[in-house]
């Protein structure tokens, strides 16, 4: 490599790490933010989400992807064990369970067909997935996202984040733009928070390649 070392940013979950380089993501958003970011010595960052796939309700065939609340908690917490034992300097921030928007869900499940149509999403189940990863974050003392929370705070949370992602994903689960940039505040703002030398906020990190 040439120049100073960037400090590594790695997004790890499912679909919605998945789809945060997409149609204005939050991973796109961060990684604008971070363009042309770097220092000599930086830790690196790990984002861990899960929860939306696993808070959905068992199938009576035992397939889907639910995972009961009990084996939730004992993926997590081994998924954090793993993460603070790579390095002294490894950052860690979890985002919780996002809600759902329960009608639009019943909407889409309505024109599908075969095991997806009989999953069930309830925005209850997301609460208690949310509050599972965040009281598990204390315990291991990570930093932690209350994304049911952060979404549910605006006011127009169904009618601006779900509708838009309808169009984006056709599914009513994943972030739209408009849903991405929420988490990206939420992010930053833990960044900018977090006592961490160095510091990984984005108006901390010198510039590489100045303007002129």
């Amino acid at each position: 490599m040439v120049g100073p070392n960037r400090p590594l940013f790695v997004l790890f979950g499912s679909s919605i790490v998945q789809f945060s380089f997409s149609n204005g993501g939050w991973g796109s958003i961060l990684a604008d933010i971070y363009a042309r970011k770097n220092a000599a010595v930086q830790p690196s960052l790990v984002i861990v989400y899960f929860g939306g796939n696993d808070s959905v309700g068992p199938h009576p065939s035992g397939l889907g992807p639910h995972v009961p609340l009990p084996e939730y908690i004992e993926n997590m917490t081994r998924i954090g064990n793993h993460l603070k034992s790579l390095s002294e300097k490894t950052r860690i921030i979890f985002l919780s369970c996002p809600p759902i928007d329960e009608e639009k869900s019943r909407q889409i499940k309505s024109q599908t067909s075969g095991l997806f149509s009989e999953l069930v999403r309830t925005n209850e189940s997301c609460r208690r997935y949310s509050e599972a990863c965040i009281e598990l974050c204390k315990e291991m003392d990570l930093k932690v996202i209350d994304l049911w929370t952060a979404i549910q705070k605006r006011d127009d949370w169904k009618t601006a984040c779900f509708i838009c992602q309808l169009l984006l994903f056709s599914d009513g689960v994943h972030f739209s733009s408009y849903g991405s940039k929420i988490v990206v505040e939420e992010i930053l703002k833990v960044l900018d928070e977090a006592e961490w030398e160095p510091s990984l906020h984005w108006e901390s990190l010198p510039t590489e390649f100045a303007e002129y």
